[in-house]
């Protein structure tokens, strides 16, 4: 069973292609004229051990924001493609990662229904180079609105915002890894509902 999924993006303010391979072996080439924002999806990528492919051209004559929107939002797509009808999946998941002096705790629910919780300390650097730290709920919020997936991030402490977002991310992979992995045990949709 192929758990592929691919979508293709394009607006007036960004042209966008992501590819993501569900059982890959970590295999990522994301480019999107953002750097700090290509580190986090390599991060997403490797740690989920998802192959990704992520091609964005967008407007950063204006700034960032319209790239890693619309960017997120078709990684959304391509995940909810990618999973199918979930028949077999383990559907929740929770990692917590350290990175140096932050944490971060991600549980997900492959629900069907998109809800975001998002906490991150007080205080935080705006700016990680020309990445809007304002973004990282952003992109949470873009890309649970389209995968459809119920998802809570949480980062209790932390100093050092390159830290305390990376952490998030790499977190989200191996949750959302561990909650896309096929359980031997199940063999139909993992829901009293019969969908998810």
């Amino acid at each position: 069973m192929s758990r592929v999924g691919r979508v293709e993006r394009t607006t007036k303010e960004t042209s966008v292609l992501v590819e993501i391979d569900l059982d890959g072996t970590g295999q990522v080439d994301v480019a999107t004229g953002v750097g700090f924002y290509d580190h986090m999806l390599d991060q997403l990528g490797r740690h989920g051990l998802f192959d990704l492919t992520v091609k964005t051209d967008g407007d950063l004559h204006i700034d960032s924001h319209h790239t890693i929107e619309d960017t997120s939002l078709a990684l959304g797509a391509a995940f909810r493609q990618a999973l199918g009808d979930k028949r077999g999946i383990v559907r929740f998941a929770n990692a917590s990662v350290p990175l140096d002096e932050s944490l971060a705790q991600v549980t997900v629910d492959l629900s069907g229904r998109p809800y975001l919780v998002h906490t991150e300390p007080e205080g935080m650097a705006p700016m990680i180079g020309e990445y809007d730290t304002t973004m990282t709920r952003h992109i949470l919020e873009s890309f649970v609105a389209q995968a459809q997936i119920a998802l809570h991030v949480h980062v209790p402490y932390g100093r050092n915002a390159h830290h305390i977002v990376e952490c998030q991310f790499k977190a989200l992979a191996r949750a959302l890894r561990y909650a896309s992995e096929i359980d031997p045990r199940q063999t139909g949709i993992p829901s009293t509902k019969g969908a998810l």
